[in-house]
This record gives structure tokens, sequence and C-alpha cells, in this order.
């Protein structure tokens, strides 16, 4: 890749990791359509693991005021199994299929959210281990899953560093899972390894610029504009996936 074309696409990483720390979706949800542009399908799942590796330990850094232990086993072990699961299948679908899948997941997350704004799982044990499984699988299988872990967290109504740190804490074990299953996939490859100290770097300043600009501007109103550039990004990918 020409040195222009890696600086716009280390541009667009810190982009993604400011808007999803603000949007409160993860930064992956908008990292995985831009690093597509890029690289292969698989390749992006496994920079994408990588980079959300560093990305959730500067989350955790940041948003520092204790766990939420119930969620955590709740939500977190389902989540990394599932991410096995859903690992080890993206190994056997074509490129082509899974980033169409991504672009249809990505449009219906984001009507599904704009439309019932509202929406709000119970807070009751098996909707948590259900949230938490989808959550994983779709991590695992189409790199991207935060924003429904997101959705059965809301539930509970925690203090926001609070939701920040569980969900990054949650995040950290699922990146660490999958980035197991997707180098045995050969996903890891000698290309991406150049970006991985420059990541670490872009998720850390990203965290830390997004968390200052959500201590001045209402999650939900940003919220909104998140859940657009989401449709937008995901009738792109979609167009781009079928061309």
């Amino acid at each position: 890749m020409t040195l222009d074309r890696s600086i716009l696409f280390l541009l667009l990483a810190l982009l993604a990791e400011i808007i999803g720390t603000i949007g409160g979706f993860g930064s992956s949800v908008f990292f995985v359509p831009f690093t597509n542009l890029f690289f292969d399908f698989h390749t992006v799942l496994g920079i994408t693991a990588i980079f959300h590796l560093s990305s959730n330990i500067s989350k955790i850094y940041l948003f520092r005021k204790g766990l939420d232990k119930k969620l955590l086993l709740q939500i977190g072990i389902p989540s990394v199994i599932f991410v096995i699961v859903g690992g080890i299948l993206s190994n056997y679908f074509d490129s082509k299929i899974l980033e169409i899948s991504l672009g249809v997941f990505l449009i219906a997350l984001s009507l599904l959210f704009l439309v019932k704004d509202k929406l709000v799982i119970p807070a009751r044990m098996k909707e948590s281990v259900i949230g938490g499984s989808l959550s994983g699988f779709t991590a695992g299988f189409l790199g991207t899953g935060g924003a429904i872990r997101g959705i059965t967290m809301a539930a509970f109504n925690l203090e926001k560093s609070v939701f920040v740190a569980t969900s990054a804490t949650i995040d950290f074990g699922i990146d660490l899972t999958r980035s197991f299953v997707y180098f045995f996939n050969g996903y890891i490859t000698k290309e991406i390894l150049i970006y991985i100290p420059f990541l670490f770097v872009i998720g850390f300043i990203g965290t830390w610029i997004g968390q200052k600009i959500l201590n001045k501007i209402p999650q939900d109103k940003f919220k909104k504009l998140s859940l657009v550039f989401i449709l937008l990004i995901g009738i792109f990918s979609l167009w781009n996936s079928i061309k």
C-alpha cells in the first residue's frame, strides 16, 4: 500500500475510534467498513481484533471507576465462547459473502435503533446471556458486535464510566480470544504488522479525544448522528461489495 493510502487508513482509524467512543457503539462498527476499503475482508477481521485490543486497554484505563462483575460474567463468558464460534465459521465463507453480510447487518442495526430509539432489552439473566452470545458471534464472524452488547447493557442503567469500562473489559476478552482464532485462520498477515504500533497509539489517542468530547456533548444527541453515519456506511459497504 502506498504512503498516501497508509496515512489515509490511519486517519480513518483515528476517526473510527473517536466516533465509536462518543457514540457508544465501539470503534469496530466504523473501523471494519473503513478498513475494508484497503484490505480483503479476512485481513480486515485480523487487523480489527488487534486494533481493538489497544482501544479497549485505553478505555479500561481512561474510564477506570470500577467494573460490574455480575455483567462481566453474564455477558462476557458467552461472548468469549461465541466469538470463537464466529471466528472459526468465518474461515468457511468467501470474503464477498462476509462483506455483503456486514453491509446488511449495519443497515439493519442502524435502522432498528433509529426507529426503536427507546428499545431496551430486559435486565434479566436470559437476555444478558443471549445478548452476549450474539455480540460475540457477530464480532467473530463480521468483526463488530459492540452495538448488540451496548443495547444489552443499557438495560442495567449503569453510570457512564462504569458502562464503558465494563463493556471494554468484555470486549478485551473477545478481542484477545478472536486474535488467536484469526491468527490460526491466517488472517493476521505480515502485511499488517507494520501498522500495529501506529494502531496502538491511535487507539489511545482516539479514546482520549472521544472521552473529552463525550464529557461536553450529551451521548444521546451524538448517538443519533452516529446511527445515521452507520446507516450510510452500511449502504456504501453493501453497494461496494455487490457492484
